[in-house]
């Protein structure tokens, strides 16, 4: 073959790559609310369990809150400190509902290889657990400065068998994470790893993420949790 046609060829994959990139749906979850200025503004910040729940959320506080996330997976706080100024945005929010900590807890290989067994040799947890609770004040410290009501929401469950994670592990980061916000004060929290064990059944075996239908009650749960703060607090949605 030519270099000629070689060079074509290769121009037309790109082509196809870039037209099939371009023709792939978004997540709805990355798509902004039609806003309306009369109701109060939210923020949900986590990873993809709550980019799993987000529609459902939203959906469940239709005609009662505008609801965003950042257009991205959250991952673990390091992502979070470097990315929460964007995030944030020049808005004052009405509620910012957050999550950081099945990245945290996940184990990564020696050369940072993602989920890595946890038992194998130079495998470490991507945040250690004293670094994970510094992050979360820095981070709940921040959010506070720009919200009215900030929620701290649980780490969901790991199940047995999770790859790259140990069971058990969510319950010690939350604990963590409750420390955290103490030091903050004026935090409110979600028990969400309660809730979800109470829907152990809609996880997906030795996997952290849920079936379509837990994902729903999860964000059915997020909803009430939000529609709660914002009535608690019975003052006009904040100015943009």
């Amino acid at each position: 073959m030519s270099l000629l046609r070689m060079t074509s060829v290769a121009c037309l994959v790109v082509a196809v790559s870039f037209t099939a990139a371009a023709q792939r749906p978004q997540n709805p979850a990355f798509t902004d609310p039609d806003a309306d200025p009369n109701l109060p503004n939210v923020l949900l910040i986590g990873d993809s369990i709550s980019i799993g729940y987000h529609v459902d959320a939203r959906k469940a506080l239709a005609g009662k809150a505008n609801v965003y996330r950042p257009k991205t997976n959250c991952g673990p706080t390091t992502r979070g400190l470097e990315n929460i100024e964007q995030w944030l945005g020049d808005r004052k929010w009405d509620v910012v509902h957050a999550n950081w900590g099945l990245h945290d807890l996940k184990y990564m290989g020696p050369n940072n290889e993602n989920l890595a067994a946890p038992d194998s040799e130079g495998a470490h947890q991507q945040v250690p657990i004293t670094e994970y609770e510094a992050n979360i004040e820095k981070l709940f410290r921040r959010i506070k400065q720009q919200a009215k009501v900030v929620i701290w929401r649980e780490t969901t469950p790991v199940p047995e068998g999770a790859g790259g994670r140990v069971a058990g592990d969510s319950k010690k980061y939350n604990a963590a994470a409750a420390k955290a916000i103490a030091k903050v004060g004026g935090i409110e929290t979600d028990p969400m790893f309660r809730y979800a064990e109470s829907v152990a059944d809609l996880q997906r075996p030795k996997n952290v993420h849920y079936t379509a239908e837990g994902s729903k009650k999860l964000g059915q749960h997020v909803a009430e949790i939000v529609e709660k703060a914002i009535a608690s607090q019975s003052t006009a949605p904040a100015k943009q």
